[in-house]
């Protein structure tokens, strides 16, 4: 890492996990496989910070810690990249051990339970899907029809997270993800 930590991927040491690997990495992995519209990719850290954001009008009552979990709900990808579900699937057990291991290696870090409580994961998970709808309708080239097919139609008002969605190069990503791990630590 450019941290210099050595990073044992298939047995990952919490002691090993960083906050500026993780926002670098995510930063500079395109959602979508880098198959979107424009100039700029829209990255992994942004998605990040989008979900982080989403959980937060969606329960505003949310711990700080709750925050955290949405904000490094796809951290591993730092390491491992972002790969498409179809493929996850087809890979199977060894893409789920290693991931899973990165996960828990990185919530550990944070303090974070490595089970988390079911109605988090609920949660970040509706976040997520909201998220990749808009990704998807903005950025992905899917009809609103085919969005909804796959993520449902959000109840969510875009106009309250929609500067979040503007495509950004790695180094201004990079800095607002870690704002956002700031800002959400400063309130453990």
């Amino acid at each position: 890492m450019l941290s210099g930590r050595r990073l044992d991927i298939l047995n990952p040491s919490p002691l090993d996990v960083e906050i500026e690997d993780i926002a670098h990495g995510l930063a500079r992995v395109a959602r979508w496989n880098g198959q979107t519209r424009g100039g700029e990719i829209f990255s992994v850290a942004q998605h990040s910070v989008a979900v982080a954001e989403i959980l937060a009008v969606l329960d505003p009552g949310a711990p700080a810690r709750w925050l955290m979990f949405a904000l490094l709900h796809d951290a591993p990808e730092y390491v491992i990249g972002d790969m498409i579900t179809p493929f996850k699937a087809a890979l199977g057990g060894v893409y789920k051990e290693v991931e899973s291991r990165l996960e828990q290696a990185i919530l550990q870090r944070f303090s974070l339970k490595p089970e988390p409580p079911a109605a988090l994961t609920k949660l970040t998970k509706r976040a997520d899907r909201i998220s990749a709808y808009f990704e998807a309708t903005l950025y992905a080239g899917f009809d609103e029809g085919e969005a909804k097919s796959l993520f449902e139609q959000p109840d969510f008002a875009f106009e309250r997270v929609a500067p979040l969605f503007a495509p950004r190069k790695p180094e201004a990503a990079h800095a607002e993800f870690l704002r956002k791990f700031a800002e959400i630590e400063g309130r453990l």
